[in-house]
């Protein structure tokens, strides 16, 4: 999959906290035997004429902003893949005191397809709230800064992810990256027995 190292898109908010997966794709929806077709499928039982993401202002944003504990519920991969298929390479979501930006089965699933997640403390998320969406924004991971205009947010984020989404390495992907060293014990591993042990 695609590394991503520095993003510049618009942003579309949708500032509700606990969004749990089956808000952002549907159970009853899973069923497809396919990984493609989720796209339009996001956030489908909550989307009315008034919904954010359909405003003339978030129309072509990349990235979402969200509010906190984004992703939480049922473990669906799912949910990412109709997030990324609905054309959004960045998520922020806002971490504080009463709890994290992401439920932690949402951010495993994220690295391992290819969704950058940032969380910002609430001071920065609410000044990036406070512009409103359809603003132009750039994500550096190597500087792990967040620029709009003239401001900046700062943000931390977990090395292994961090290193993951700018590689663009899945699961076999970051196994795959010591395959010289496998190899080298798997041909000095030549049994499965304890020494000793009788066969």
């Amino acid at each position: 999959m695609p590394g991503l190292t520095q993003h510049t898109g618009k942003t579309a908010l949708y500032i509700e906290d606990n969004v749990d997966t089956d808000r952002i794709i549907p159970a009853r929806f899973l069923s497809m035997v396919t990984r493609s077709g989720y796209g339009e499928l996001l956030f489908h039982d909550v989307r009315d004429s008034s919904f954010p993401l359909d405003q003339p202002e978030a129309k072509g944003a990349s990235i979402l902003v969200v509010g906190g504990n984004f992703g939480c519920g049922s473990s669906r991969e799912h949910a990412v893949w109709a997030i990324q298929q609905a054309g959004f390479r960045v998520v922020i979501a806002r971490k504080g005191p009463e709890g994290p930006g992401y439920s932690d089965i949402f951010r495993s699933n994220a690295a391992n397809c290819g969704l950058c997640l940032i969380e910002l403390d609430r001071s920065d998320h609410e000044r990036l709230c406070s512009a409103g969406s359809g603003q132009t924004v750039t994500v550096d991971l190597e500087k792990s800064l967040i620029t709009m205009g003239d401001e900046s947010f700062g943000f931390q984020m977990n090395p292994v992810s961090r290193d993951q989404i700018m590689k663009g390495l899945d699961l076999i992907g970051t196994t795959l990256v010591s395959e010289d060293q496998i190899s080298e014990f798997e041909s000095k591993w030549d049994s499965f027995s304890p020494s000793g042990v009788a066969s």
